[in-house]
Protein backbone atom coordinates (compact mmCIF):
# COMPACT_ATOMS: atom_id res chain seq x y z
CA UNK A 1 0.00 0.00 0.00
CA UNK A 2 3.05 2.74 0.91
CA UNK A 3 4.62 1.93 -2.14
CA UNK A 4 1.61 2.43 -4.38
CA UNK A 5 0.73 5.80 -1.83
CA UNK A 6 3.95 7.16 -2.45
CA UNK A 7 4.11 6.48 -6.33
CA UNK A 8 0.67 7.86 -7.04
CA UNK A 9 1.17 11.28 -4.90
CA UNK A 10 4.69 11.66 -7.12
CA UNK A 11 2.63 11.24 -10.46
CA UNK A 12 0.49 14.10 -8.90
CA UNK A 13 2.96 16.33 -7.08
CA UNK A 14 5.93 15.72 -9.25
CA UNK A 15 3.75 17.67 -12.50
CA UNK A 16 1.71 20.92 -11.88
CA UNK A 17 -0.99 18.37 -11.84
CA UNK A 18 -1.84 18.65 -8.24
CA UNK A 19 -1.49 22.34 -8.21
CA UNK A 20 -3.52 23.28 -11.09
CA UNK A 21 -6.49 21.95 -9.21
CA UNK A 22 -5.83 23.01 -5.68
CA UNK A 23 -5.59 26.21 -7.34
CA UNK A 24 -8.93 25.57 -9.79
CA UNK A 25 -11.00 24.75 -6.69
CA UNK A 26 -10.00 27.68 -4.49
CA UNK A 27 -10.63 30.15 -7.29
CA UNK A 28 -13.68 29.14 -8.14
CA UNK A 29 -15.07 28.91 -4.76
CA UNK A 30 -13.47 32.43 -4.09
CA UNK A 31 -15.10 34.19 -6.88
CA UNK A 32 -18.17 32.78 -5.89
CA UNK A 33 -17.88 33.52 -2.34
CA UNK A 34 -16.11 37.03 -2.39
CA UNK A 35 -16.22 38.37 -5.95
CA UNK A 36 -19.72 37.15 -8.15
CA UNK A 37 -23.06 38.32 -7.40
CA UNK A 38 -25.56 35.43 -6.25
CA UNK A 39 -26.35 33.94 -3.11
CA UNK A 40 -23.82 32.00 -2.47
CA UNK A 41 -21.63 35.76 -1.72
CA UNK A 42 -20.50 36.83 1.87
CA UNK A 43 -21.27 40.31 1.73
CA UNK A 44 -24.83 39.66 -0.63
CA UNK A 45 -25.30 37.73 3.09
CA UNK A 46 -24.45 40.16 5.55
CA UNK A 47 -23.32 37.44 8.35
CA UNK A 48 -19.64 36.57 8.83
CA UNK A 49 -20.35 32.47 8.06
CA UNK A 50 -18.82 29.92 5.62
CA UNK A 51 -22.61 28.18 5.09
CA UNK A 52 -22.68 29.04 1.36
CA UNK A 53 -19.00 27.68 1.52
CA UNK A 54 -20.10 24.48 2.98
CA UNK A 55 -23.19 24.63 0.15
CA UNK A 56 -21.08 25.53 -2.74
CA UNK A 57 -17.96 22.92 -1.97
CA UNK A 58 -19.50 19.66 -2.68
CA UNK A 59 -21.15 20.81 -5.96
CA UNK A 60 -17.40 21.51 -7.39
CA UNK A 61 -15.75 18.04 -5.45
CA UNK A 62 -18.37 16.44 -7.53
CA UNK A 63 -16.84 16.94 -10.33
CA UNK A 64 -13.51 17.57 -9.29
CA UNK A 65 -13.00 14.27 -7.84
CA UNK A 66 -14.05 12.13 -10.49
CA UNK A 67 -11.80 14.01 -12.44
CA UNK A 68 -8.90 12.74 -10.28
CA UNK A 69 -9.68 9.30 -9.66
CA UNK A 70 -11.00 8.75 -13.27
CA UNK A 71 -7.43 7.59 -14.23
CA UNK A 72 -6.65 5.15 -11.08
CA UNK A 73 -7.65 1.96 -12.27
CA UNK A 74 -8.67 3.10 -15.96
CA UNK A 75 -5.37 4.22 -17.37
CA UNK A 76 -3.74 1.00 -15.29
CA UNK A 77 -5.89 -0.67 -17.71
CA UNK A 78 -5.49 0.93 -20.88
CA UNK A 79 -2.18 0.92 -20.41
CA UNK A 80 -1.58 -2.79 -19.58
CA UNK A 81 0.19 -1.87 -16.15
CA UNK A 82 -2.65 -3.12 -14.62
CA UNK A 83 -1.62 -6.72 -15.50
CA UNK A 84 2.03 -5.86 -14.29
CA UNK A 85 0.68 -4.51 -11.07
CA UNK A 86 -1.07 -8.12 -10.34
CA UNK A 87 2.61 -9.87 -11.03
CA UNK A 88 3.76 -7.70 -7.99
CA UNK A 89 3.98 -8.74 -4.55
CA UNK A 90 0.91 -6.95 -3.57
CA UNK A 91 -2.79 -7.63 -3.03
CA UNK A 92 -5.42 -5.83 -4.74
CA UNK A 93 -6.62 -4.39 -1.42
CA UNK A 94 -3.46 -2.36 -1.31
CA UNK A 95 -3.56 -1.36 -4.81
CA UNK A 96 -6.70 -0.09 -4.16
CA UNK A 97 -5.81 1.79 -0.63
CA UNK A 98 -2.89 3.38 -2.06
CA UNK A 99 -4.27 4.87 -5.03
CA UNK A 100 -7.33 5.87 -2.59
CA UNK A 101 -5.30 7.38 0.11
CA UNK A 102 -3.05 9.32 -2.27
CA UNK A 103 -6.24 11.34 -4.03
CA UNK A 104 -8.08 11.80 -0.51
CA UNK A 105 -4.42 13.43 -0.16
CA UNK A 106 -4.59 15.59 -3.13
CA UNK A 107 -8.10 16.75 -2.48
CA UNK A 108 -7.49 17.46 1.56
CA UNK A 109 -4.41 19.76 -0.24
CA UNK A 110 -6.99 21.15 -2.04
CA UNK A 111 -9.43 22.36 0.85
CA UNK A 112 -5.70 24.02 3.24
CA UNK A 113 -6.08 26.92 0.98
CA UNK A 114 -9.84 27.87 2.22
CA UNK A 115 -8.74 28.24 5.75
CA UNK A 116 -7.58 31.84 5.11
CA UNK A 117 -11.44 31.97 4.15
CA UNK A 118 -11.88 31.76 8.13
CA UNK A 119 -9.06 34.32 8.84
CA UNK A 120 -10.62 37.03 6.21
CA UNK A 121 -14.10 36.74 8.18
CA UNK A 122 -12.80 36.77 11.31
CA UNK A 123 -11.15 40.08 10.45
CA UNK A 124 -14.59 41.26 8.58
CA UNK A 125 -16.98 40.63 10.93
CA UNK A 126 -18.36 43.45 13.40
CA UNK A 127 -17.80 43.03 16.13
CA UNK A 128 -13.74 41.45 15.15
CA UNK A 129 -13.25 38.03 15.54
CA UNK A 130 -17.53 37.62 16.36
CA UNK A 131 -17.22 33.46 14.21
CA UNK A 132 -19.44 30.72 15.30
CA UNK A 133 -16.43 28.15 15.10
CA UNK A 134 -18.33 25.59 16.14
CA UNK A 135 -20.37 25.47 12.91
CA UNK A 136 -16.85 26.39 11.22
CA UNK A 137 -15.30 23.22 12.25
CA UNK A 138 -18.31 20.84 11.76
CA UNK A 139 -18.71 22.21 8.50
CA UNK A 140 -14.81 20.85 7.67
CA UNK A 141 -15.54 17.50 9.21
CA UNK A 142 -18.30 16.83 7.06
CA UNK A 143 -17.03 18.21 3.98
CA UNK A 144 -13.78 15.68 4.84
CA UNK A 145 -16.10 12.79 5.17
CA UNK A 146 -18.06 13.15 2.01
CA UNK A 147 -14.39 13.96 0.27
CA UNK A 148 -14.03 10.55 1.70
CA UNK A 149 -16.95 8.81 0.24
CA UNK A 150 -16.64 11.02 -3.30
CA UNK A 151 -13.26 9.71 -3.26
CA UNK A 152 -14.58 6.18 -3.18
CA UNK A 153 -17.26 6.49 -5.41
CA UNK A 154 -14.49 7.63 -7.73
CA UNK A 155 -12.40 5.00 -7.04
CA UNK A 156 -14.99 2.66 -8.08
CA UNK A 157 -16.86 4.31 -10.80
CA UNK A 158 -12.79 3.92 -12.36
CA UNK A 159 -12.86 0.12 -11.60
CA UNK A 160 -15.95 -0.37 -13.17
CA UNK A 161 -14.92 0.81 -17.12
CA UNK A 162 -11.88 1.21 -19.47
CA UNK A 163 -12.31 4.31 -20.79
CA UNK A 164 -11.42 7.48 -18.51
CA UNK A 165 -14.00 9.72 -19.95
CA UNK A 166 -16.48 6.96 -19.29
CA UNK A 167 -14.92 6.68 -15.61
CA UNK A 168 -15.24 10.74 -15.44
CA UNK A 169 -19.13 10.89 -16.31
CA UNK A 170 -19.97 7.16 -14.14
CA UNK A 171 -18.40 9.15 -11.10
CA UNK A 172 -20.59 12.72 -11.20
CA UNK A 173 -23.31 10.89 -12.12
CA UNK A 174 -22.88 8.19 -9.17
CA UNK A 175 -21.42 11.40 -6.60
CA UNK A 176 -24.82 13.15 -8.06
CA UNK A 177 -27.57 10.33 -7.87
CA UNK A 178 -26.32 9.85 -4.33
CA UNK A 179 -26.07 13.69 -2.72
CA UNK A 180 -28.69 15.38 -4.35
CA UNK A 181 -30.38 12.47 -6.63
CA UNK A 182 -31.90 10.74 -4.06
CA UNK A 183 -33.09 13.25 -1.85
CA UNK A 184 -34.48 15.14 -5.08
CA UNK A 185 -36.97 11.99 -5.59
CA UNK A 186 -37.82 11.92 -1.97
CA UNK A 187 -39.00 15.76 -1.87
CA UNK A 188 -41.66 14.69 -4.34
CA UNK A 189 -43.74 12.33 -1.99
CA UNK A 190 -44.28 9.42 -4.15
CA UNK A 191 -43.88 6.46 -2.15
CA UNK A 192 -45.23 7.43 1.43
CA UNK A 193 -42.99 6.39 3.81
CA UNK A 194 -40.08 5.22 1.80
CA UNK A 195 -39.20 9.10 1.35
CA UNK A 196 -38.01 8.82 4.36
CA UNK A 197 -35.85 5.61 3.24
CA UNK A 198 -34.69 7.79 0.37
CA UNK A 199 -33.66 10.75 2.29
CA UNK A 200 -31.46 8.35 4.76
CA UNK A 201 -29.80 6.69 2.42
CA UNK A 202 -28.59 9.98 0.71
CA UNK A 203 -25.91 11.94 1.32
CA UNK A 204 -27.62 15.32 1.40
CA UNK A 205 -29.43 15.06 5.59
CA UNK A 206 -26.07 13.18 6.51
CA UNK A 207 -24.03 15.99 5.42
CA UNK A 208 -26.26 19.30 5.84
CA UNK A 209 -26.36 18.17 9.58
CA UNK A 210 -22.59 19.30 9.55
CA UNK A 211 -23.35 22.52 8.24
CA UNK A 212 -25.61 23.05 10.89
CA UNK A 213 -23.03 22.11 14.00
CA UNK A 214 -23.92 18.96 14.75
CA UNK A 215 -21.20 16.46 14.52
CA UNK A 216 -23.57 13.22 15.07
CA UNK A 217 -21.87 9.50 15.41
CA UNK A 218 -24.02 8.81 13.28
CA UNK A 219 -23.39 10.51 10.42
CA UNK A 220 -20.00 9.79 10.52
CA UNK A 221 -20.35 6.35 11.12
CA UNK A 222 -23.14 6.29 7.83
CA UNK A 223 -20.14 8.06 5.60
CA UNK A 224 -17.61 5.50 7.25
CA UNK A 225 -19.90 2.54 5.69
CA UNK A 226 -20.55 3.72 2.58
CA UNK A 227 -17.28 4.65 1.53
CA UNK A 228 -15.81 0.78 2.64
CA UNK A 229 -18.85 -0.79 0.77
CA UNK A 230 -17.83 1.19 -2.07
CA UNK A 231 -13.90 0.21 -1.58
CA UNK A 232 -15.07 -3.31 -1.59
CA UNK A 233 -16.66 -2.97 -4.30
CA UNK A 234 -13.92 -1.89 -6.09
CA UNK A 235 -11.13 -4.31 -5.00
CA UNK A 236 -14.07 -7.14 -5.73
CA UNK A 237 -14.12 -5.22 -9.83
CA UNK A 238 -10.49 -5.23 -10.17
CA UNK A 239 -10.26 -8.85 -8.55
CA UNK A 240 -12.15 -9.65 -11.67
CA UNK A 241 -9.95 -8.44 -14.04
CA UNK A 242 -7.21 -10.28 -12.73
Amino acid sequence: MLSIFKKELGVYFGSIGAYVVAIAFVLICSLFLWFFDNNFNVFNIGTASLNSFFVLAPWILMFLIPALTMRSIAEEEQNGTLVWLFSQPLSIRSIVLGKYAAILVLVIFSLLPTLVYIYTLYHISLPLGNLDTGTILSGYIGLLFLSLVFTSIGLFASSLVKNQVLAFVVGVFCCFFCFFGLENLASYNLMGNFDYVLQKIGFYQHYMSFTKGIVDTRDLGYFLFVTTLFLLLSVQLIKRKK
